[in-house]
């Protein structure tokens, strides 16, 4: 049964070529290991390709990886098991993602990877047509808080209020009387 977050099924010649390409990165380039590890990755932009296992449990450990991968437009792929892997990347135990920041030797690997799942995988290339909305919307962000700054401080020095005066209590020598 696949799992919710396996958007498509990767081919198995490309699952083989994206273990050999995590391979030779981790050995000539530079290759996050772990899922916290590759969505930093693809949030900063440095992410080449993403590799995710497809034996992830909780699911939700990696559910968020395809969605990051489509907005940032990084390609990402499947391999059957976390233990593949973790194997791949040079680590002793079973590993959930993987991201190649720097490919080293692996560029021309994972070039031909990125073309075969842009043609396999359409939604790995879009969204960037709504970069001009967003940019407005951060304008009027921007106007209002400067209105409100001209405001608070006259507001501020109106409203000043004196301070109570606190009563001392009785000291102990008055209390005995």
């Amino acid at each position: 049964m696949a799992k919710s977050y396996v958007k498509f099924e990767t081919p198995k010649d490309v699952q083989s070529k994206a273990l050999e390409a995590i391979t030779v990165a981790a050995d000539t380039g530079k290759i996050r290991k772990g899922a916290n590890e590759t969505t930093k990755a693809i949030e900063s932009g440095v992410a080449a390709l993403v590799v995710i296992a497809e034996d992830v449990d909780p699911e939700e450990v990696v559910m968020h990886l395809p969605m990051i991968c489509g907005e940032k437009n990084v390609p990402y792929c499947y391999v059957a098991t976390k233990k593949e892997l973790g194997a791949a990347g040079g680590l002793g135990v079973p590993c959930a993602a993987m991201a190649i920041e720097k490919p080293g030797n692996a560029a021309e690997l994972v070039k031909g990877i990125a073309e075969k799942l842009g043609k396999a995988n359409p939604k790995v290339e879009a969204k960037k047509p709504e970069a001009k909305p967003e940019h407005k919307h951060e304008e009027k962000k921007h106007e209002a808080p400067a209105e409100k700054k001209e405001e608070k401080p006259a507001e501020a020095k109106k409203e000043k209020k004196p301070k109570a005066k606190k009563e001392k209590a009785p000291k102990a020598e008055e209390k005995k009387e």
